[in-house]
């Protein structure tokens, strides 16, 4: 059995990262107030406007007008989406913490699956894109990626890069992440099994992006979230496994 489990699964938090996401975010925590009560009483939504520059911020408030439980956390500048990650599991205060991005690319409505597999024994569902919706070029660079840092990190998940996820609380308040960048989701999933946490993992669907860009698959960030899995990779792979071997060699 888990041990993280000493908590029940009636309590949950949904929260969205968003960075000019002005077209999609109202939809998305629409949807999120309607699953969630169909879910649970004690429930919250959270977005991180990570320094929005369209009009984000404006929907956001007006939103905050009809639903008292959204809690809005805005970021001054933008700070990566590593950073608005962690302001999400911060910020979070319920049992369970659920997030997906703000562009809409996934369907909030499909958590009701997510949670069906949090038994007790388990601890972070992860889901997989039953196909990815994007652009050819970002598809083979996904792919790459995805085989990659699967193989390179160990990871006991197939698609790291699919954000639509579902972990305990106590799991996460057990984790201290540092990534400011994309790294964040290696970082979150390596660490979380370091700490022994059971996976599931579950097919749900990816949509085409409607509106805007991805901020991710531009030169700047791209290269930030290398250089960011590179010491991730020394950290928790190389020197992890050298301080083991040498306290086994003291053991003897």
């Amino acid at each position: 059995m888990s041990s993280f489990k000493n908590e029940n699964n009636s309590s949950l938090s949904i929260f969205f990262p968003c960075y000019n996401d002005q077209y999609s975010i109202k939809k998305l925590v629409e949807d999120a107030f309607k699953t969630a009560k169909s879910i649970t009483s004690d429930c919250e939504v959270i977005v991180i406007d990570d320094g929005s520059k369209d009009n984000s911020k404006t929907v956001l408030k007006n939103l905050a007008k009809k639903y008292k439980n959204l809690n809005l956390i805005f970021h001054e500048k933008n700070m990566g989406y590593g950073a608005a990650l962690k302001s999400g599991f911060k910020s979070a205060t319920k049992n369970l913490i659920f997030y997906t991005d703000g562009d809409g690319q996934y369907d909030v409505k499909e958590l009701p699956i997510l949670l069906s597999l949090m038994t007790d024994d388990v601890d972070f569902i992860n889901g997989f894109k039953m196909s990815r919706n994007d652009p050819s070029i970002r598809i083979v660079i996904g792919n790459i990626y995805s085989f990659l840092t699967r193989w390179l990190f160990w990871i006991p998940v197939y698609d790291v890069d699919c954000d639509f996820r579902l972990i305990r609380r106590k799991l996460l308040q057990s984790l201290d992440l540092k990534s400011n960048s994309g790294s964040i989701c290696i970082e979150l999933v390596k660490k979380a099994q370091l700490k022994g946490a059971k996976f599931r993992q579950v097919s749900i669907h990816h949509y085409e992006r409607r509106w805007g860009q991805s901020q991710f698959f531009q030169l700047e960030r791209l290269l930030s979230t290398f250089r960011e899995l590179i010491f991730l990779w020394i950290k928790l792979i190389i020197i992890d496994k050298l301080i083991k071997r040498h306290s086994s060699y003291g053991n003897c």
